[in-house]
């Protein structure tokens, strides 16, 4: 049956959506709960990092289940992203964002109180479940509130920037907090901040109706895509430690492979698609979501890459690599917050465009990093250049991603960018992880940025030519 509900932009200009919102006072409440909530889901990636020598004594982890404090978060978080990007649009964004908060709470205080890895590990699961019911419902909320154009740019711009400061400020946290009252209280802290979001979504958001009456969720379609991307990001991780030719790695890639191309299948033979094929028609939403997974990619290994960096081969101590990681955070913090006022003038293409370039100067600065290297000299220039870059980047990719979308498929939208966000970083920090350990020293950090600067470059190409002139 052909899908003629609601059709989203296929030439060059956007489709006007027509948000119900209301000025003033439920503006500012959504744009406070979507910047607390998105900061929460951020802050969760990281902030257990620097606390896992101590989670590991405590409860008597070992060394390969240990990782899994970590990958269970971001394995859940990128494989349900998607749906619930759909079931927000189907059942409503107020139910979704209530259901992921109240998850998202109580699998904190479960990992707090956690006296077995097995326990904690389910509980950071659960985490990364409540979310991927959050980040899309919150992105979804931005898209009917704001109107299209200067006010939702300038709330995305916002947005941006806090979700970008999210992750440095959760590593700077993660040793404070192990070295204060206890990594336990990087998971507690979670349940009072999810308890007064509940509170404001329930007092402050009006109830919604489901807007995709005449719509389904495929079940089948959505267990499809969600085992395909739970086995795919699993395979990136399993490639970082055991080698992308070995056995086990090509095994959950074929297996990733196999489940895809059903859920492929499913979708043609589908009355109600989880995607929609005039999403895939939507020029910009695609431009949006590939430059998001090489953008976001080399953002969080240039991370990754950088950390390693400060503490094995500087010898910076947790605390101060993360205070390091302040220059490029409140750069891109600053920026961020600009980007929404330079939109309407200059538009998301040449952003983009720039903002990537600048990453890869950054980027390509550190590939001549000498063993004796000096922050404010060899460091702090490459972190200020790529905080400017990804500080452009992060809220330019939402504008344009939710760019012409209509009421009834923001989810859906917001779902598939949060998706690339997710792949393109694991993706990205394992062919960086492989690249660095088959190099020696410095030399092979040296490649490994080389490598980050070739995502970079490639999302800059992709984003000049994905998107129309004008964009």
């Amino acid at each position: 049956m052909p899908d003629t509900h609601n059709p989203m932009e296929t030439a060059a200009g956007p489709l006007t959506s027509t948000p119900r919102r209301k000025p003033g006072t439920r503006q500012r409440l959504v744009l406070v709960l979507a910047c607390t909530a998105m900061a929460m889901v951020g802050l969760d990636i990281a902030i257990v990092n620097v606390a896992l020598p101590s989670i590991q004594r405590d409860l008597r982890i070992s060394q390969g289940g240990l990782q899994w404090v970590v990958v269970a978060y971001g394995l859940m978080l990128g494989g349900f992203l998607l749906v619930g990007g759909r079931t927000t649009d189907l059942h409503g964004r107020r139910r979704v964002l209530l259901a992921g908060l109240g998850l998202f709470t109580a699998a904190s205080l479960v990992a707090g109180v956690a006296q077995y890895s097995g326990v904690l590990i389910a509980a950071r699961g659960i985490q990364g479940l409540g979310g991927a019911l959050i980040a899309p419902a919150v992105l979804s909320l931005l898209a009917v509130t704001f109107g299209e154009g200067r006010e939702r740019n300038r709330a995305l711009g916002v947005v941006g920037a806090v979700s970008g400061v999210a992750g440095t400020v959760g590593v700077v946290a993660s040793g404070l907090i192990a070295a204060g009252p206890g990594w336990r209280w990087a998971f507690f802290i979670n349940v009072p901040a999810g308890l007064a979001l509940i509170t404001l979504a329930v007092t402050g958001l009006a109830a919604d109706e489901p807007l995709g009456r005449s719509g389904r969720l495929d079940v089948a379609a959505a267990g499809m895509v969600t085992g395909g991307l739970l086995t795919f990001v699993y395979a990136l991780h399993h490639a970082s430690t055991h080698g992308w030719t070995s056995a086990g790695t090509l095994a959950w890639f074929i297996a990733a492979g196999i489940l895809m191309a059903v859920f492929v299948w499913l979708e043609k033979r589908s009355p109600a698609p989880l995607v929609p094929a005039r999403a895939l028609r939507n020029r910009t939403l695609v431009a949006a979501n590939l430059t998001a997974l090489l953008a976001f990619g080399a953002l969080l290994s240039f991370i990754f890459l950088g950390s390693l960096l400060m503490q094995q081969k500087l010898g910076y101590s947790a605390a101060r690599t993360g205070l390091a990681w302040l220059t490029t955070t409140t750069t891109g913090f600053v920026v961020a917050w600009a980007v929404g006022h330079l939109v309407a003038a200059v538009g998301v293409r040449r952003l983009l465009v720039t903002g990537l370039t600048l990453v890869t100067a950054g980027v390509v600065w550190l590939t001549r990093v000498p063993a004796d290297a000096s922050y404010l000299t060899d460091l702090l220039p490459a972190f200020l250049v790529a905080g400017l870059g990804f500080g452009v980047c992060g809220p330019s990719l939402q504008i344009c991603a939710l760019s012409g979308v209509t009421e009834s498929e923001s989810g859906l939208a917001s779902g598939l960018l949060e998706t690339m966000r997710e792949i393109g970083g694991a993706a990205g920090v394992a062919a960086v992880s492989t690249v660095l350990v088959a190099g020696t020293g410095f030399d092979g950090f040296h490649t490994a940025f080389a490598a980050i600067g070739i995502l970079a470059g490639l999302g800059a190409i992709v984003a000049a030519t994905g998107f129309r002139h004008g964009t």
